[in-house]
This record gives structure tokens, C-alpha cells and sequence, in this order.
């Protein structure tokens, strides 16, 4: 089951068109190349098929700390971490092998999302809103957008916490299964770990406002995520570990949209090249990172060029500024 989208493709390129250059106040609250080289997603498990049936599902989730625990994290078998307004940081959960019966608090989109998401065929972004001027531009990519607004019914509100951190998606209102392993389309590949790398504890990564370290665990043989200093958890998992965790070095510019105090939106370019550090098995490795056109994954290689394996599990990249 998989909802359509209210207007027309055709008819929100025109509106996108006559407005994507205009800014306002943000609403806080509220194909495949060809060419593309192939890729080894995680392994399907018994919940989901490894040919893909549908959409990927992302996912925005509320990163402040008004908004921990979240719910539904540790499904994910992608989470994005990326700067917004004032220096805090948002996730966008990505969800094909697993659908959890909860996910949240789920906050709004920004318009950075819309090139990372390019790389899956027609994903399904869950978002509470948009700053008013990106909602036609968001109608306008190829995604299926699903906010309250279109999809009232899959979603909550929770009376544990304060509005707006407390809204929950239910996952099985979207999708009536997981849509398989196949529609990972991100370019990562997983397997063995690479020769070399050099042995670390942890690893930290610094936003203006927000922090995060990832500390290698050998008895769980994961890294354990911390968030400003506290050990990060969910509702109904424990502790968050993924397997792999890349700090990918990237260009993040003042986008064309801002709050409503007039600060700029930031934008995260994962189109291009750079540098990126891959952790895992309890030690760092040097990469360089190539997405060469939105429709296309990311590809991570050493330094010699050779193709770098993540962990199988969870991976969790974090868009740092370079």
C-alpha cells in the first residue's frame, strides 16, 4: 500500500518553479542510472525479501534533547545525521528490511533532504511539515511525501511529552510490508573490512550546538552513540549501536529557506567528493567519498581506490562540515 501524492508532478514543477527562489517563515512544528555501479545491501531478513517490493521509508526525527529517547531508531538500517537552525541536528532514518510499530518524535523536512533521498526510485519521506515556500518543492520531487496532513491516520501524539516532540509515526499505516533490502540503492558496500585502519576507542564529531561520539563496544562489537555527553537510547531497544559509522566531510552552505528569526536553513551537499572516515570493527579508516549526480549512491573507496566494505548492521553517517 503506498499513498499518492494530492497534486501532479507536472503541476507542482510549475508551482516549485514560481517560488523555490522566495524565502519565508519556517513552520517549525509542523531512477536509478544505468551506469551505477552495483552495490551489496544488508542481508534481508525474515521480515523482509531481498528484491525490492516498494519504497524506501525515511524518516525526519527530532534530534533536541526534549526530544530523547526516540522510538524506532534501532530498526533503521540508515540514519542520517545533519545540521539544521542554530547548530542543533535532525536524523533521517531510512527503513527497508524492518518496519518498527513506532518511530519518532518526527519533526520537519529541509529542503537537503530532497537531493539525498534522489538516490532511492520514489522514496517515502515521513515529515510533520516544511517551511511554507518548500512545500510545493518537496510535492515536486520525486518522492512520496506523507506529513499529517496527507496521511492523518498514521500518526500520533503522545501526552508523555510537550508539543512538537511528541508526534509518532505508525509505519504500517504507509506501507503494509518492509520493501526488502533492494531498495537500499545507496551505493555501500558491505563485507570483509579492508587491510590497515588504525585502532580507535572513539571518535567524536562536533556541530555548533549539537555533539556526538561513538565509542567501539567489543563485547557488543558495535559502537555505542552518545548525544551532548549522554549515552543515547530508545523507548524500546536500549542503547543505540550501529556496526558501522561514517563521518562523511562535506560542503554545508545557507540554503534559500530560513526560520522564522531569519536565520538561514543549512544545506548539506552530498553531491561531489571528499573525505570521509569509516569506523568499524573498533578501528578508523581514511576514505575518499564520490557521488557524482543526485540519482546515484555514494561510493566510499580507500586511498588506493579500492572499494570500502562497511560492517554488516546498522551504519549511521554524519555530515560533517568540512
Amino acid at each position: 500500500m503506498v499513498r499518492r501524492r494530492r497534486i501532479t508532478r507536472a503541476a507542482a514543477l510549475l508551482v516549485a518553479a514560481a517560488t523555490v527562489s522566495v524565502t519565508a517563515s519556517c513552520t517549525s512544528g509542523t531512477g536509478r542510472d544505468d551506469g551505477r555501479a552495483p552495490v551489496s545491501p544488508p542481508p534481508a531478513t525474515s521480515q523482509s525479501p531481498r528484491t525490492a517490493t516498494g519504497p524506501v521509508l525515511a524518516v525526519k526525527i527530532d534530534n533536541v534533547p526534549q526530544a530523547r529517547p526516540q522510538t524506532g531508531l534501532d530498526a533503521a538500517d540508515i540514519v542520517y545525521v545533519e545540521q539544521v537552525e542554530g547548530g542543533l541536528s535532525r536524523l533521517m532514518a531510512l527503513y527497508a528490511t524492518r518496519l518498527p510499530a513506532e518511530v519518532g518524535p518526527v519533526r520537519s523536512a529541509r529542503e537537503s533532504d530532497l537531493e539525498l533521498l534522489r538516490q532511492f526510485d520514489e522514496p517515502m519521506l515521513a515529515f510533520s511539515g516544511a517551511q511554507g515556500k518548500l512545500l510545493p518543492v518537496i510535492d515536486a520531487a520525486p518522492v512520496h511525501p506523507e506529513s499529517p496532513d496527507t496521511a492523518a491516520d498514521a500518526y500520533t501524539r503522545s501526552a508523555d511529552r510537550a508539543s512538537p516532540h511528541n508526534l509518532y509515526l505508525h509505519p504500517g499505516k504507509l506501507l503494509s510490508a518492509p520493501p526488502g533490502a533492494d531498495a537500499l540503492t545507496t551505493g555501500f558496500r558491505y563485507g570483509p573490512a579492508p587491510s590497515g585502519g588504525t585502532p580507535v576507542n572513539s571518535t567524536t564529531v562536533r556541530y555548533p550546538a549539537a555533539e556526538y561520539t561513538f565509542t567501539w563496544s567489543s563485547q557488543r562489537h558495535r559502537w555505542l552513540v552518545a548525544m551532548d555527553g549522554r549515552e543515547a537510547v530508545t523507548t524500546d531497544a536500549g542503547a543505540v549501536a550501529p556496526a558501522t559509522v561514517v563521518v562523511q566531510h562535506v560542503t554545508v552552505r545557507p540554503s534559500a529557506f530560513h526560520d522564522s528569526n531569519g536565520n538561514h536553513t543549512p544545506y548539506t551537499e552530498t553531491v561531489g567528493s571528499g573525505t570521509a572516515q569509516v569506523l568499524r570493527d573498533g578501528k578508523a579508516y581514511d576514505a575518499e567519498w564520490s557521488r557524482p549526480d543526485a540519482s546515484g549512491g555514494t561510493r566510499f573507496t580507500t586511498d588506493d581506490g579500492r572499494p570500502l566494505n562497511f560492517a554488516e548492521g546498522q551504519v549511521w553517517v554524519v555530515f560533517a562540515e568540512k
